[in-house]
């Protein structure tokens, strides 16, 4: 009975309304601010920031154009080689002597370019179709290089012209010189069979390796000039190699993929 009438007695009584209501702490109002901070700061992002990833996959640095394979029209002996790995070829040039039941051939390059690899040495003996030297299309040795990633096809779609890229180049340690860097110029939508890796670097077993996983698709990167090093290029080190860099060359190259989206894994 006791509290049942000291709760009648407070429900009498008026409200005091003098007292000063206090809605928060000076502590509270600080948490409040820094949260609504927060939340203003993680919407602006969630529309206009992006998340990068990174896509990694072997390349070949080349002069663009490409490589061809040079086959022996006869059948026969080699009895000299007149080229050597490095030479710059005209068209129509001879690159070896072959002695064959119709007489000596010369077998010639179809197009101009530099010899990459020769296949065959003196007293080889040469079937028709036999794949004498690797040839690639360039004539100048000025001409810039590209590399060309050759990407798992199903990372592809993720690549954009335009991404950066960094290059890890074989024949110069990125421990020592940094990395090359680069952007992406194009992105094929089809994948590469080995035959056509092949027919374009002029190398059957690179392109044998390149395709051990499945037919990659083929990523255009171009390096950024740069007329302060030796190389030409730019790297992630102030001078990079104190040499320039030969076509045909491997690297490792990784692809900084920007998503533009995040906001459609910050909503339910």
């Amino acid at each position: 009975m006791q509290f049942r009438q000291q709760a009648l007695d407070k429900l009498r009584s008026p409200e005091d309304l003098e007292l000063p209501a206090r809605l928060a702490r000076p502590q509270g109002w600080l948490v409040l601010s820094v949260t609504l901070v927060v939340m203003a700061a993680a919407s602006v992002w969630a529309v206009t920031g992006s998340v990068v990833t990174t896509v990694g996959a072997p390349a070949v640095l080349t002069h663009g154009q490409g490589s061809y394979v040079l086959q022996s029209p006869v059948t026969g002996q080699v009895t000299r080689v007149l080229a050597e790995e490095g030479d710059r070829l005209d068209a129509g040039a001879p690159v070896l002597e072959v002695r064959a039941a119709e007489g000596r051939t010369l077998v010639r390059a179809v197009e101009a370019g530099r010899v990459g690899a020769l296949a065959v040495n003196v007293g080889a003996v040469l079937q028709t179709g036999a794949d004498v030297a690797a040839v690639e299309k360039v004539t100048d040795e000025h001409s810039p290089l590209y590399a060309t990633v050759y990407v798992p096809a199903g990372k592809a779609s993720e690549i954009r012209v335009g991404d950066p890229v960094d290059l890890t180049v074989q024949t110069a340690p990125a421990s020592r010189y940094g990395v090359l860097r680069g952007r992406v110029t194009s992105v094929e939508r089809r994948a590469q069979s080995a035959r056509r890796i092949a027919s374009f670097l002029g190398d059957a077993q690179l392109a044998a390796r390149l395709t051990e996983d499945g037919a990659p698709v083929a990523v255009t990167v171009t390096p950024v000039r740069s007329s302060s090093t030796r190389s030409g290029y730019r790297w992630s080190t102030e001078d990079g190699p104190p040499f320039r860099l030969d076509s045909m060359t491997q690297a490792t190259a990784s692809v900084r993929v920007a998503d533009q989206h995040p906001v459609d894994w910050l909503l339910p």
